[in-house]
């Protein structure tokens, strides 16, 4: 049934509820008489009341369940392969981590320096798709780099919730803040060398259409005869 054909019958149904109590009333009660017929209105009145009551509880009830059911109702995700999904999966799960650590440091300048380093991972992680050779790179750097710095985190994380000074806490925390400057540059050198392949493409193509402006003397290093 339709959503259109299940609200019009919901809407109706009063009406049907009133005609069918009224038929049912006029079996028993007098209508010829003053208060039989008036008994009868007050009756069937109610009656397609609290019909139409119900059906508005229940619709109420209804809704959020539906709403409850259609979240969990599981997202087809795109398919990339059987190479490229799983680093796309550990890429957004590592994200998570990283966007649940910044939530919980309340260090300005550490948050900056996770929300830099989420923007590189993210985009490493991307470049899966788009450039399918640099699956190996990135494998080292998910394997690698990536659970190391969570790690560091993590431990950040931890003491930052102490509330207490202390020299080891300090050291530590002091220790990790600095480290994190280190692997900002370190990402970013990592997803530099993953367009090395796309560098050599590009130089390639501009080599061979200089060959071909020079051989069709389009290049600009020679004159032209008008």
């Amino acid at each position: 049934m339709s959503r259109r054909s299940s609200r019009r019958k919901k809407d109706v149904l009063p009406y049907y509820t009133f005609g069918g109590v009224w038929l049912v009333a006029a079996c028993i009660l007098p209508l010829y008489r003053v208060w039989g017929l008036l008994l009868t209105i007050v009756i069937a009145g109610l009656s397609a009341f609290f019909v139409s009551r119900r059906a508005e509880k229940d619709a109420e009830e209804a809704a959020p369940k539906k709403k409850a059911e259609a979240k969990k109702a599981p997202e087809q995700k795109k398919s990339y392969g059987p190479e490229i999904d799983p680093i796309l999966e550990e890429g957004n799960r590592a994200l998570g981590e990283m966007a649940r650590i910044y939530s919980s440091v309340q260090d300005k300048d550490v948050r900056l320096k996770i929300n830099e380093l989420m923007r590189i991972t993210d985009k490493i992680t991307q470049d899966a798709i788009a450039d399918p050779e640099d699956i190996p790179q990135i494998r080292k750097f998910m394997n690698y780099y990536l659970p190391t710095t969570i790690k560091l985190l993590n431990a950040y994380d931890r003491m930052s919730a102490q509330g207490i000074e202390g020299e080891n806490l300090d050291r530590s925390m002091n220790n990790i803040n600095e480290m994190l400057d280190q692997a900002i540059v370190a990402y970013k050198k990592r997803l530099d060398s993953l367009f090395e392949n796309q560098a050599l493409d590009i130089e390639t193509d501009i080599e061979v259409m200089n060959k071909m402006l020079a051989r069709e003397g389009l290049s600009g290093e020679k004159d032209f005869d008008i």
